[in-house]
Order: C-alpha cells, then structure tokens, then sequence
C-alpha cells in the first residue's frame, strides 16, 4: 500500500518505518524543514532501541522517504495518518489545532478516496471534528475518518508495532475497515486481534488503557509510601499481589513517579473531558495528585538525612529520561528533583545515557553534566537514581564508594538488595523499604 504520515514525531516515526518494513511505501511529512533533511540524511532524530536499523534499511530499499510537502505526499497515497502532537492546554484538555489544521488542508487537496487516521490520542469525539475539517473544504465526500490509537511503550515501540498484544480501530465504513484489515494483516499473524469498534469507543480505548495503568502505578506507590510508615516491604507485597492473576505483576513497580509524553497528558485529558461530559473522576483526580507529590518524595528523605539544610551540598544524579531505553523528559521526575534541589540551594551533576543533550536544552546551566556514571560521582554528598537505565544495575560499587563523599544513595527505582547495601556499607534510602545504615551515615 501506499501510505502518508503526517507528522514525525515519536508515534509518527516508528508508525512510518514499521509500515515500510513489512512492504508498504511510506512517505512522512514534516513541517521541520532541518528535521525532514536530517531524516533524508539517514538519522533517526529520536532514541528508540532497533528503530535506526529498520530506519536505514527502508531508505535505502526505497520504501522509507521525508518531505515538507503535504500535497505531494497524499497525491498517491490511500491511508494518511495523522501522527500530529496532542499537547495539554492550560486547563487540561488535549489541544487539536495541529490534527484539526491538517484535517482542514487535506480537505482542499484531496481529489480521490482517502482512509484518514487519527493516530494521535485525541479525546472522545475528535474523529467527528476531524470529518467535520475535512467536509468543510472537500468537493465531494471521498474520505473515512478512522480512529486507530496506538499502544507503543518507549523503549519497546518496535516490538510493540511489529507484534502488537491488539490493533485497534474505530471506524463505521465498511469501505474503511477492510483497508486497515489488510493494512494490519501481516502484523497479526500469530492470532492477536484486530479489535472493531465505534470511533468513540476507539478513542475513549486509548485514554482508558492509559489511565488504568497509571493508576495501578500510582496505587503501589501509596502502598509503598505506607510500608515506610509502618516497616513493611514493599518488594515483598508487591510479589504477593504481583501473583494473582486478576491483578498480575506489570506496572507494580514503585517508584518517584510516572512521566513521559504519555501519562501525564492522557490522565490530564480524560479528567477534563470527564468535566465536559458533566462527569467528575474521583480517582484519576486523585492519581494525578498523588503522582505529583511522589515525583519529589525522594527530597524529604534526602533534607532529614542532612538536618534539612542542603545549602551547599552536591548530588549526582543517576538518570534523566522519564524511563530507561529513550531520551525522553517529558514530564521526567529527575527534573523536579532536580528543581527542588536546587531551589534548596543544592547543586547537581547529572548522567543519563541519552537524555543530557534534551536536558541540556531545557535547563542549561542548572546542573553540571558528567561524560559517565563514575564522573559524575566525584566529590557528591551523595547519589541520587531517578531512571532505572540496566547500566545502573551493576555498578562497581568500591569505584562509588571511593568518588562519593559518603557511601550514601537515594534509590528512587529500588534497584539494589537491602542485605547487599548493608553488606557493602552504603547508607542506603529507598521507596517502601527499610533504610539501611542511615544513622551512621547520616551527616547532620
């Protein structure tokens, strides 16, 4: 098939270059005219696992190609989708000027039948302003409006597109369902779905996966939160309820908060079409307020380890994407931890893996950068590990014992064994779990 993307961000890239791969031609549109030539250059302008060799290979076999031009793109194409950002506005609600902008250009240069896709997250009711856009400068009705949410986790998108747990669309043409059936064809073989459904079930589907398992997140942080209060271990309880089936052990990790271009906007946007619907949701109100609180509960620990003055004090920070495996920050938790550190009249050298030259961006000179994880270690009050990237699994811990000040970590990702903390001598602070060495090491 012939296929246009319009947008080449996250979801549009991966989207683009995983179509191309099993066979169809491509061709994504960008308004970024550096980005586009950068992208025709061969450079994959985002850090996704397995993404540039399938990036590299579609170029080069022809299937995979950029432009800015949006007409010269959908002249031959039968799909479009629209992989557009959806950014929170001040209330909320989920911003649709870029979906609507192009849905209301596409309308004045289609002139053959189209399948158009909404691929962005968009609230309930966007694939009808989106038809709406469209009609309003079409000549003649040669469109379906599909609504086809992805589920792509950062870190994993390759694996998730090419074998998807579920594909799923909304659409009410037949015309239309047959299209994205043998579109997703090859990607189902081994038997998962391709679930059918209204454009508004398709839509609401998205946000309601989304919010389920930020709240399952954010319920085992309240747990982990309360096992600190009263000596019970977290890791403990979350494999014993990790183990039953009706709840299973995904998503029940604790930690400083979720974050990421995904959760935060998603959860955001359902409460507030929850309020334009006349319907208020007591709990994803209460998942994002406690997700707010969690994304700075390290510092509390950090200030009554210290007497709560770190005026002075100097921290490495192991980690700066919201997640291992993607050079994303959005909505980070490393970078509130950060603020508040610093507007404690701390200072901060970082090391992430991908992510630095983002936060470079970002925050310029409000941290120092270090060129490795040891680097930034020298001279530190203490560690801090705010993104659980595998490089930080194993460290050589003399090596950190040796360059930090005080053998003493901040664990906001639970990522070491009590009895080997105790073991080694490190004062030890984690999430739902008992303290290790804390008074010995703690420097009042």
């Amino acid at each position: 098939m012939n296929i246009a993307v319009v947008g080449t961000g996250y979801v549009g890239l991966v989207t683009g270059t995983c179509f191309a791969e099993t066979g169809n031609h491509v061709i994504c549109v960008d308004i970024d005219v550096k980005k586009v030539q950068m992208m025709k250059d061969g450079k994959v302008p985002i850090y996704e696992p397995h993404l540039d060799v399938l990036f590299e290979r579609n170029i080069r076999q022809g299937r995979l190609s950029f432009t800015t031009d949006l007409k010269s793109a959908i002249d031959k194409a039968q799909i479009i989708f629209l992989a557009l950002p959806t950014p929170p506005g001040e209330d909320g609600s989920a911003d649709l000027k870029y979906v609507l902008g192009v849905a209301n250009d596409l309308g004045k240069i289609i002139t053959d039948y189209k399948v158009i896709v909404d691929k962005s997250t968009v609230p309930v009711g966007t694939a009808e302003k989106v038809h709406a856009a469209l009609a309003k400068n079409a000549k003649e009705e040669l469109f379906d409006v599909v609504s086809n949410p992805e589920f792509l986790r950062e870190g994993f998108a390759v694996d998730d597109f090419l074998k998807p747990d579920r594909v799923v669309v909304g659409t009410s043409s037949e015309r239309a369902r047959k299209v994205m059936e043998d579109l997703y064809k090859p990607f189902v073989r081994q038997g998962n779905p391709i679930i059918f459904m209204d454009e508004r079930s398709a839509e609401l589907t998205k946000y309601a996966a989304n919010a389920f398992l930020a709240t399952k997140i954010t319920f085992m942080n309240e747990i982990a939160n309360f096992c600190e209060r009263v000596g019970a271990d977290v890791d403990k309880v979350r494999i014993g309820i990790g183990t039953d089936s009706r709840i299973g052990k995904r998503f029940l990790f604790p930690g400083i908060g979720y974050g990421g271009s995904c959760f935060p906007k998603d959860v955001q946007a359902l409460a507030k079409s929850g309020k334009e619907a006349g319907y208020e949701f007591q709990i994803i109100k209460a998942v994002m307020e406690v997700n707010e609180d969690q994304k700075t509960s390290i510092i509390p620990k950090i200030k009554d380890t210290f007497g709560n003055d770190l005026k002075g004090r100097h921290f490495a920070l192991w980690g700066l994407a919201f997640k291992p495996d993607t050079d994303d920050i959005r909505e980070a938790p490393a970078l509130y931890v950060i603020d508040a550190l610093v507007a404690a009249g701390a200072t901060v050298t970082a090391f992430d893996p991908e992510a630095m030259e983002n936060v470079k961006k970002l925050m310029g000179d409000k941290l120092t950068f270090a060129k490795d994880e040891y680097e930034a270690l020298n001279g530190a009050d203490a560690l801090i590990i705010a993104t659980e990237w595998a490089l930080f699994r194993t460290p050589d811990f003399d090596k950190v014992g040796s360059l930090l000040k005080e053998k003493l970590i901040f664990d906001g990702r639970n990522l070491y064994d009590l009895d080997e903390m105790k073991r080694l001598g490190f004062g030890y602070v984690s999430v739902g779990r008992d303290r290790v060495n804390i008074k010995a090491t703690a420097n009042a």
